[in-house]
């Protein structure tokens, strides 16, 4: 059962899973910045975008966080706890960047949830 181990590690990885959410609408963000003029100052500086350093440092921190999980919790349990971003992230770019929202994003989302569920417990 899910209630056998630490809190910590549970707590850990579903950070991690907000970490990843919040740094994909940043890459979204940043590739929004990005304009490509062959290999030119103006590209490098587009490409270094706020939004891009701010989604890799949280895929930094994020990496640490998981690995942390991982001390006290067994993979089999920790790795499914990701597809939660199967739900979030939708919500989240439509919220943030309008993009739309369709039914069979959450019915796969369903899907994927039910699937985590009979996994882990």
């Amino acid at each position: 059962m899910l209630m056998e181990f630490p809190t910590r590690g549970i707590v850990a990885a579903l950070v991690c899973v907000m970490m990843i959410a919040a740094g994909q609408i940043l890459f979204k963000l940043a590739a929004g910045q990005w304009y490509i003029d062959g290999w030119s100052w103006g590209t490098l500086k587009g490409f270094l975008s706020p939004a891009l350093i701010a989604a890799l440092a949280i895929y930094g921190v994020a990496t640490v966080l998981w690995v942390y999980a991982l001390r006290v919790l067994p993979l089999s349990l920790a790795l499914p706890l990701n597809a939660i971003v199967f739900f979030i992230v939708p919500l989240l770019a439509h919220w943030v960047v309008g993009e739309p929202l369709r039914a069979k994003t959450f019915v796969g989302a369903v899907v994927i949830m039910a699937g985590v569920l009979v996994s882990v417990l």
